[in-house]
């Protein structure tokens, strides 16, 4: 007899299930950030000071007189035993790909507090020294990361390339990248504090699973006939479809900027799905009346794991990758803009007085403000 917790084709399959629960990551992350908060005072003995307020945001924001210096640093995630195993199947490598993804995933939550991504570095851990042996597939890393560099315009200052045998696992590796940006002139930061009611939300269209939700997706492969090469509705296979790099987001935001468009705020829809609209302190409603147009791949999943619109969106991007919250008379602009840096873009909804909310009103979603705690 089935018990509850035993996964079946016909049983819903949540991001808990396939190994990643927030409610035990999210208490570490802000206890993290009050013991962090307590070594600010470090940065008076040379002269500089922190912005306090960027504690709890994407990115974190030192005053160093003339301008503001953000940081951030991101890993890749599970995406890379992915495209081992697509390379097993298939021959082909895809690290250009995931060099990509690795450097959107510290550019793109940079660039939310109105920074210009300036300096890259890496830090590839590999298994062991035999990692690096396969000349065509670091090759492929090493292409891939710089591409991602040039379509930024920031250098890449470094690295570090450890053989960590007995931490991580043989024929791995684990994949980070650092970012350091400017925020110049001081103008340009942007934390919040002019957001407010009727605001506009701007979404900028993904192109896949991005690099979050990989663990769900890795752990449906358990329930697919032919595995990472199930073909989709559109017939491509589904290891190839997760496999779209991430969409690197600073053309757009750097074209805001030229265009004399300042967000009021931004958000990088990554883990936590569309909940990561919610993650302004300040008790705001925000109403969606537009949906951006679903990946395949992100339907794919949904369907195959039984998963309801709230576990999709909820989890996943379903077809938003950034978020940009704009005073309403520049909304339709920055959609134009968008869209001239290559980049699908909706006018999403409206940020009202009201509860702390997320209302997805296409379907009749509601997301309270205990959804989501990063602070």
């Amino acid at each position: 007899m089935d018990t509850p917790d035993r996964d079946t084709a016909d049983t819903p399959l949540s991001y808990r299930q396939s190994g990643v629960n927030y409610e035990l990551i999210d208490p570490l992350k802000v206890a993290a950030q009050r013991a962090a908060a307590a070594t600010a005072g470090h940065l008076q003995a040379h002269g500089f000071s922190e912005v306090a307020d960027s504690r709890g945001e994407s990115a974190y924001v030192v005053d160093v007189g003339p301008f503001y210096l953000a940081s951030i640093v991101e890993c890749l995630g599970s995406k890379a035993l992915v495209a081992d195993e697509m390379s097993r199947l298939t021959g082909r490598s895809h690290y250009d790909a995931i060099a990509q993804d690795t450097i959107a995933m510290a550019i793109n939550d940079l660039i939310t507090v109105g920074a210009t991504p300036l300096v890259v570095q890496a830090y590839w851990a590999a298994g062991g020294s035999d990692w690096f042996a396969d000349a065509a597939r670091a090759e492929a890393l090493v292409a891939g990361w710089k591409r991602a560099c040039d379509v930024c315009g920031v250098a890449w200052g470094g690295g570090e390339t450890p053989a960590l045998a007995g931490i991580v696992e043989a024929g791995r590796i684990d994949l980070a990248a650092s970012c350091t940006g400017l925020v110049n002139p001081k103008e340009r930061l942007s934390l919040g504090e002019r957001l407010g009611p009727g605001d506009a939300i701007v979404l900028l269209a993904s192109s896949g699973i991005h690099a979050n939700g990989l663990s769900l997706a890795r752990k449906l492969v358990e329930r697919l006939p032919e595995g990472y090469l199930t073909p989709m509705a559109d017939g491509t296979a589904y290891g190839e479809a997760l496999l779209a790099p991430t969409l690197l987001y600073s053309p757009v935001t750097e074209a805001l900027y030229r265009a004399g468009i300042r967000p009021h705020y931004a958000s990088n829809i990554t883990g936590h799905g569309w909940r990561k609209l919610l993650r302004h302190p300040k008790a705001l409603r925000y109403r969606v009346h537009s949906l951006p147009e679903v990946p395949t791949v992100l339907r794919f999943i949904q369907t195959q794991a039984r998963q309801n619109d709230y576990e999709a969106y909820g989890t996943l991007n379903m077809g938003a990758g950034f978020a940009l919250f704009v005073h309403a008379d520049d909304a339709q602009r920055t959609v134009e803009v968008a869209r001239a840096q290559g980049v699908e873009a909706i006018l999403a909804g409206v940020v009202e007085a009201g509860t702390k909310e997320l209302l997805i009103e296409p379907l009749g979603l509601r997301f309270a403000a205990d959804a989501l705690q990063l602070r």
